[in-house]
């Protein structure tokens, strides 16, 4: 079967399995083979947070989502030899989701003694897309200078920082607001309710937005930021 796009995904020991479970779902459903590495933290985290005992190409996937023959290729962590350690090898872009702190010091360094940071160091020289979705809390000076040493290099450091403009009503919808955003960079088109529309704009089966003057003191001023309106 012939598919349009091929992305890479690595899986990292960061906090975040069902970031991966739904960029990957979104993947599949938009015809995108996806070559998929991960780590052993990243093996532990599948288990911990998502209840996965063997971290399957379907059981990552979860039920909803049925990939084509030969759509999603699981690949060894510790496979240098594998085909997305080679710049020969044409794909459309790498994602690291969720992107652990250590990953991102590998990166951010050259260093490339596992499959994930080969096949990351490689995305970088070949200039295709690389996307970190870091998620770790607070950020000390380390892991800031390795997000600027990245972002030299090529990369594209996307936290996984939902968005509250678009009047989440559950966890799914803030997972939503960055993978979105994540599919986004690699041109793969889905039907998420992700897009800022306007002010006023409101996504569907949510209430109504209240008037401008809606809840305003005497003064003009509702005491709080304009909830509607991205920072």
């Amino acid at each position: 079967m012939h598919f349009e796009k091929t992305v890479v995904v690595a899986i990292s020991g960061a906090s975040g399995a069902v970031y991966a479970r739904r960029i990957l779902q979104g993947l599949t459903a938009g015809g995108v083979r996806s070559y998929v590495v991960i780590s052993p933290a990243g093996r532990r985290l599948l288990h911990d947070e998502l209840g996965l005992e063997q971290p399957t190409p379907g059981a990552i996937l979860g039920p909803d989502v049925v990939p084509a023959e030969g759509q999603i290729i699981p690949l060894a962590y510790q496979d240098i030899g594998a085909c997305i350690a080679s710049g020969s090898f044409v794909h459309h872009g790498m994602v690291v989701v969720p992107c652990s702190s250590n990953k991102l010091a590998q990166i951010a360094h050259g260093l490339s003694e596992n499959l994930i940071s080969r096949a990351a160091q490689v995305t970088l020289k070949e200039r295709r897309r690389l996307v970190l979705v870091h998620r770790e809390m607070p950020l000390g000076l380390v892991e800031l200078r390795n997000m600027i040493l990245a972002t030299e290099a090529g990369a594209v450091v996307c936290p996984a920082s939902p968005g509250f403009y678009l009047n989440p009503q559950s966890i799914d919808d803030l997972v939503d607001t960055v993978a979105g955003r994540v599919l986004d960079f690699f041109g793969i088109e889905h039907t998420w309710h992700t897009r800022w529309l306007g002010a006023g704009a409101r996504k569907p089966g949510t209430a109504t937005p209240q008037p401008a003057d809606a809840g305003r003191d005497s003064h003009g001023s509702s005491g709080l930021a304009d909830a509607n309106k991205p920072a």
